[in-house]
């Protein structure tokens, strides 16, 4: 259905609306949600109000609107057969090093963050379960993209690469050798390229990596994040990142990501 104003869709306003909270949130007044979404003030109202009587916004004491929790709750069915089945892996990635430990899968040119389990040092974070990095920029996105077929990889690297701190690889022919030596060597370091005082190391999690054509692959990567005073020593531990990689290909395997699971 499309409405009148400028051709667009029912949906699509109320998209935007979304996307003015993705960008500019958590708490907006209806004049910037108006103002964000490119609508109408009447129209925003509208819209805002459906949505709050809904749930999928509320409104605070002072008038402002923030996402409300039951879209939040739609959205852990999202990726929820893939978390689900690695969460206990991922918890004995944590329990053997120590270190904070996370599962990806690639959206877009972005790394989603789709689980995480939080050590208890001090290590600063770039990201949190269910936010995004620029693929060029994390460990287990380089891993993604090195995983990717050549058209994607050669697509991305001839877009803009966002540089996140002063250590952000950015220059696209030094990445190209990267990502090589990645799907080569079946994992990918960082150090500081996301945020400053933190290191990383990932794998891929599926049938191999390198082949590029994502065939008998799952798009996701794991690794951990540590203090980037542990880089040099880091890949002490890659066995136990690959292990755990392998098992929760293996459990993946038994437990198909699509179609009917069994009663």
């Amino acid at each position: 259905m499309r409405t009148g104003e400028s051709g667009r869709t029912v949906a699509s306003r109320i998209l935007t609306v979304f996307e003015a909270f993705e960008a500019h949130g958590p708490n907006l007044s209806l004049t910037q949600i108006a103002e964000f979404a490119d609508l109408p003030l009447s129209t925003a109202h509208r819209i805002v109000g459906e949505l709050h009587e809904w749930g999928a916004l509320v409104r605070d004491p002072q008038g402002r609107y923030q996402i409300g929790l039951r879209l939040w709750e739609l959205g852990q069915n999202a990726g929820r057969r893939l978390r689900d089945t690695a969460r206990p892996f991922l918890q004995d990635l944590f329990s053997l090093t120590g270190e904070t430990a996370h599962l990806a899968v690639r959206e877009g040119d972005e790394a989603l963050y789709v689980d995480r389990i939080y050590g208890s040092k001090r290590v600063p974070r770039a990201s949190r379960i269910g936010g995004r990095l620029p693929l060029h920029a994390t460990a287990v996105g380089k891993v993604l993209l090195a995983t990717e077929a050549p058209w994607f990889r050669e697509a991305y690297l001839h877009g803009p690469l966002k540089r996140l701190t002063p250590y952000t690889h950015v220059d696209p022919v030094a990445l190209a050798v990267e990502l090589a030596e990645i799907a080569e060597n079946g994992y990918a370091i960082t150090g500081e390229e996301a945020r400053a005082g933190a290191c990383s190391i990932a794998v891929p999690v599926g049938a191999g990596s390198g082949s590029g054509s994502g065939q008998g692959q799952i798009e996701a990567a794991i690794g951990i994040v540590a203090l980037s005073s542990q880089l040099p020593t880091i890949t002490r531990h890659l066995p136990v990142l690959q292990g755990v990689a392998h098992r929760i290909a293996a459990a993946v395997q038994r437990r198909p990501l699509a179609g009917p699971q069994p009663g």
